[in-house]
């Protein structure tokens, strides 16, 4: 009985050691990243946000379709895509509205908001020049990239936290408007919940869910 008592608990503990080893040598050693798959899409950028599925970049067509000029820059230039989801459009409406409420002001949406405003601020979003998160690694602080528009953009490169790993996770980019402040503490900014789809013409980036569309400016630019 001793015996067999004996052999369960030195299986265990044999056990119980290898477990340990295999988590200090995942946590432990300098070479263990996440390999974050770089998607292709035989297609432009455009036709990648056509592709997908309802309830995606439904808002964010439904502006392009307002700017022919974009949609063509969209299908012909090398560019990077920061694509902001249907919720991201639908925070930054519910507060304009909340607002224009108050005021005893008629509701304002994607299909009749200023058309210069509107335009002035999905152009931040689409920034010059193809880029993966390659382009971004070497610099620790992050760097300035013009929008379409030459508005500067600031782009930081950074890892999520995955199983307890810190910054052991995919890459996330950092994506903010400076507001022409040097300090992060004006800044407004949003992170990607998909990075490096590579189409065509263009990187495409999806942001974050929780962000809302127009960097803070969305009710102060449309409630007029």
């Amino acid at each position: 009985m001793k015996n067999i008592v004996y052999k369960k608990s030195t299986f265990f503990l044999l056990g119980l050691i290898c477990l340990c080893a295999g988590a200090c040598k995942k946590s432990d050693s300098p070479y263990y990243d996440y390999v974050n798959t770089v998607q292709t899409f035989n297609g432009t950028a455009m036709d990648y946000l056509k592709a997908q599925p309802a309830g995606t970049f439904d808002s964010l067509l439904l502006v392009l379709d307002r700017y022919p000029a974009l949609k063509t820059s969209l299908t012909t230039e090398e560019l990077t895509v920061f694509a902001p989801v249907n919720k991201n459009f639908q925070a930054a409406i519910k507060y304009l509205n909340i607002a224009r409420k108050a005021q005893g002001k008629a509701p304002v949406y994607l299909a009749n908001a200023d058309e210069i405003q509107l335009y002035e601020m999905l152009c931040k979003y689409i920034v010059k020049g193809k880029r993966t998160t390659d382009a971004y690694l070497n610099s620790a602080d992050g760097s300035l990239f013009d929008s379409i528009e030459d508005y500067p953009m600031h782009i930081k490169y950074t890892k999520s936290s995955s199983a307890g790993y810190v910054k052991g996770g995919p890459a996330v980019l950092n994506f903010s408007d400076t507001k022409g402040s040097i300090f992060n503490i004006d800044w407004v900014t949003t992170t990607t919940n998909a990075v490096n789809i590579k189409t065509n013409n263009a990187t495409i980036n999806i942001l974050s869910a929780v962000h809302n569309f127009g960097f803070d400016e969305f009710t102060n630019r449309l409630n007029n």
